[in-house]
């Protein structure tokens, strides 16, 4: 369930002042991955110019240990945080919200179970921070930013729900979703929209009449998005290019809007994993196999479907 407070108008996106960025990374889903942070913050170090880091959402998950939970928010809150549905799931006191992550209808009952455990557990963890909590819980849901002459809005799940599915890569081909697209892009101001929340990465670009728009799901950043890999994913938008060749990604307005692979140390986030999730235990059972070899999309599902017709109507 989703409390009515994580509802927001697209218009809130329009309203809200921009904070100028050369080059912008969106990580979301970072899920307490400690070796992904240290990723992120050596990848920016090896950029030419002045990286602006927004963590939008779910950057807690499997660290419930103290010491991990400690370490993973005092880093991220160091930056531009936002709230994901595990942040903001830890000031409700409503038991029916769970972890708040409002999975639709295709997803098994056993799934949403493990999760909400896997949520408690995290909860009893933070009870021993009462002041990261509160820093927590206070977070912005969204946050909207300027790279080049691209507004872009930042957030979660989607333009209207802190939770929500739409920018689902299923809902995003959707043609009957193209006139509430067209809306909310109109009723924003923003070029793109860059999230996370799904856990699985998307890239599509849209043209409606008034230029091209996109959306960019970066799926996770402290998890595999693909078959056969161990790395994680973060959005880049800068007008430069960056230090890593991008998986895909397009053009708008001279600057480049790509999903960027995250090398963290696999084997030893592995290992930090099982230290608090061994076999049996409800984050083992729902994301080891993931976490050992990568999920079932494939790279063709997330990329833009033409690349090369999309960047050249971006650029006119």
């Amino acid at each position: 369930m989703c409390p009515a407070g994580w509802d927001y108008p697209a218009a809130v996106f329009a309203r809200a002042r921009a904070m100028r960025a050369d080059i912008l990374y969106a990580v979301g889903g970072l899920y307490g991955n400690g070796q992904a942070l240290r990723a992120v913050t050596a990848l920016a170090s090896r950029e030419a110019r002045p990286v602006t880091i927004a963590f939008n959402g779910d950057f807690n998950w499997f660290d419930v240990d103290a010491g991990g939970f400690q370490r993973i928010n005092q880093a991220v809150l160091a930056h531009h945080a936002l709230a994901g549905n595990v942040e903001a799931a830890l000031g409700e006191d409503d038991a029916d919200i769970g972890c708040g992550c409002a999975y639709p209808e295709g997803v098994d009952d056993a799934t949403v179970e493990r999760s909400n455990r896997i949520h408690e557990r995290l909860r009893r963890t933070a009870g021993r921070f009462p002041d990261i909590v509160r820093r927590l819980v206070r977070l912005p849901m969204h946050a909207v930013f300027e790279v080049g002459r691209l507004r872009i809005a930042v957030v979660h799940g989607d333009c209207g729900r802190l939770a929500g599915w739409r920018f689902d890569r299923g809902a995003l081909d959707d043609p009957e979703q193209a006139p509430w697209l067209r809306r909310v892009f109109a009723e924003s101001g923003v070029q793109v929209f860059a999230s996370s929340h799904t856990c699985a990465p998307v890239c599509r670009a849209y043209d409606f009449g008034a230029g091209a728009r996109a959306v960019i799901n970066n799926g996770a950043a402290g998890m595999p998005n693909f078959a056969g890999t161990r790395f994680g994913v973060i959005t880049r938008i800068a007008a430069a290019a960056g230090p890593v060749e991008p998986l895909y990604g397009l053009e708008l307005g001279g600057v480049r809007v790509e999903a960027i692979p995250l090398a963290y140390d696999a084997d030893a986030w592995e290992r930090e994993f099982l230290a608090n999730w061994p076999a049996g235990s409800p984050a083992h059972e729902s994301y080891w196999r993931r976490i050992r070899r990568g999920s079932e999309c494939v790279l063709a599902d997330a990329a833009p479907p033409d690349r090369r017709r999309i960047r050249a109507r971006a650029r006119g």
